[in-house]
């Protein structure tokens, strides 16, 4: 719907020999990297505020265990491999409802009351006392952020382009990564304060600061008024972009999503990458402890590598979109999907090398340097891997509620992930967590091998479908499974 104070621009007549009328929904090319500049800055910094705060609750309980508190709250290690694990209990449970009701509730609605809640659930978490406290805060933190991730990502999906959106992809995964780099230098900094007022160290290090997500627009629409008079442009934009299929809700496109093979594809590679993440991003404080540096050090040597993983994902991002290196949209069904520059396979399974490498390291060689370089090379594939996953799992699938059910429910099955890191990093030197990533990132690349010879296959099937070669005896042809819809490798 149109912003009725937005300003209405003259659309200058099209000359019908040129190019520009082949396409209804025309954008100047020079005017849409104007409106693209302009939606980054409306969103981006916003959208990356809030899961900043959102991931830094999250990793920094890995931060607070080498800084005592264990031994203030009289926990063993395998509790506190439970308080870990226990939080994606809710954390999965809630992740596709949330997904599912973000359009009909709003944006601003659902992630600010969930951020109120996890704020001060987050404040308390420095007053527990015992290991039951721990549980209970953990619990609530995962119900309250379950719906974060998979509606920011969702609300970039309405509005951005699938050609757009790795790299804003890249802006939400890269904070995970820099939260662990902020969290690693705000815990060096307030454990320098341990015991002054009688106040340990590891409970000043969860306190959140005030987020912005009352500023989020109920709708990518209502935007518009901020940069007027680009409605119409925004308009032709998203036109010839992402809007196909219906919006309104129906749950038949849920089901849809349910039995959708790329969905259960998707899911599994995020998972065996999700164990990375989350056990690398929780659990590197210890792991650096074990290489027999001090507390302190093991907070502040993490900051180079969570900074080096998030510039990694960015780097990589901006190819991915740059060189649309998953297979156009604009692909001619007479063209070779192989003629595509770089796919999916080789962009993730590229990074993933790093990881394995990185791992192989950390489990035979004795040199802590060594070791410790070993993790810059883990950060590559524990930060990539995922989040250009869930971007390839967002550009192939419409229309929204479609979208919504499928991420929702892949963030579910991915996150899942974090109860195993909970359990298989309990003590040091951490063999099990370091070998049980290995070998979670070697079935991560069959995993997406397998998926792109489906995704070639199904592009294919189109193909002879839409030429005459083969009958179309799908029973679903909408969204996705539209003939002109190409699936991006």
């Amino acid at each position: 719907m149109e912003d009725p104070k937005a300003e209405k621009i003259d659309t200058p007549p099209i000359d019908e020999t040129s190019n520009e009328a082949e396409n209804e929904f025309y954008v100047d090319p020079v005017k849409e990297v104007k409106l693209l500049a302009k939606l980054d800055l409306a969103f981006t910094p916003i959208i990356m505020l809030v899961y900043l705060s959102c991931f830094l609750d999250r990793s920094n309980i890995g931060n607070v265990k080498v800084a005592g508190m264990l031994k203030d709250i009289h926990a063993t290690d395998q509790q506190f491999s439970t308080a870990v694990s226990i939080f994606y209990a809710t954390y999965v449970t809630f992740e596709t409802p949330a997904a599912v009701l973000m359009k009909k509730l709003t944006p601003r609605v659902i992630l600010a009351t969930l951020c109120c809640v996890w704020s001060l659930t987050t404040i308390f978490t420095s007053f527990v006392q015992n290991i039951g406290g721990l549980y209970a805060t953990r619990l609530i933190l995962g119900a309250c952020e379950a719906g974060l991730f998979p509606c920011l990502n969702l609300y970039l999906t309405m509005v951005y382009r699938r050609e757009e959106q790795a790299k804003r992809v890249a802006y939400l995964f890269s904070c995970s990564a820099l939260s662990g780099a902020f969290g690693g230098l705000l815990a060096y900094a307030l454990l320098q304060m341990d015991g002054i007022s009688g106040v340990a160290g590891w409970s000043l290090v969860p306190q959140r600061r005030r987020e912005g997500d009352d500023e989020m627009p109920k709708r990518p629409e209502k935007t518009i008024s901020w940069f007027a008079p680009s409605i119409n442009l925004y308009s032709n934009y998203l036109l010839n972009g992402i809007c196909i299929g219906s919006e309104k809700f129906d749950w038949a496109e849920v089901r849809i999503a349910l039995t959708d093979p790329k969905l259960y594809m998707s899911g599994l590679i995020q998972f065996m990458q999700d164990i990375l993440l989350y056990g690398f991003s929780t659990f590197l404080p210890s792991i650096l402890k074990a290489m027999k540096y001090d507390t302190l050090q093991s907070n502040y040597l993490t900051i180079p590598v969570y900074i080096w993983g998030a510039i990694s994902f960015l780097c990589i991002a901006w190819i991915s979109d740059r060189y649309q290196i998953r297979g156009p949209v604009s692909i001619p069904l007479s063209r070779s999907l192989s003629e595509a520059k770089l796919t999916y396979l080789q962009l993730v399974i590229f990074a993933n090398i790093f990881g394995i490498i990185g791992y192989i390291l950390l489990l035979t060689v004795k040199q802590n340097g060594v070791k410790y370089f070993a993790t810059y090379l883990c950060a590559i594939a524990v930060y990539v891997g995922p989040g250009i996953n869930l971007t390839w799992l967002n550009v192939n699938i419409a229309p929204h509620y479609r979208r919504a059910t499928a991420i929702g429910f892949q963030q579910t099955m991915g996150n899942t992930a974090g109860i195993v890191a909970g359990q298989i990093y309990r003590t040091a030197p951490y063999k099990l967590g370091n070998s049980f990533s290995l070998g979670a990132l070697c079935l991560s690349q069959v995993l997406i091998a397998g998926k792109v010879i489906y995704v070639r296959r199904q592009n294919k099937l189109k193909d002879d479908i839409g030429s005459g070669k083969r009958e179309d005896t799908r029973k679903v042809s909408t969204g996705d499974r539209e003939l002109d819809f190409k699936y991006h490798i």
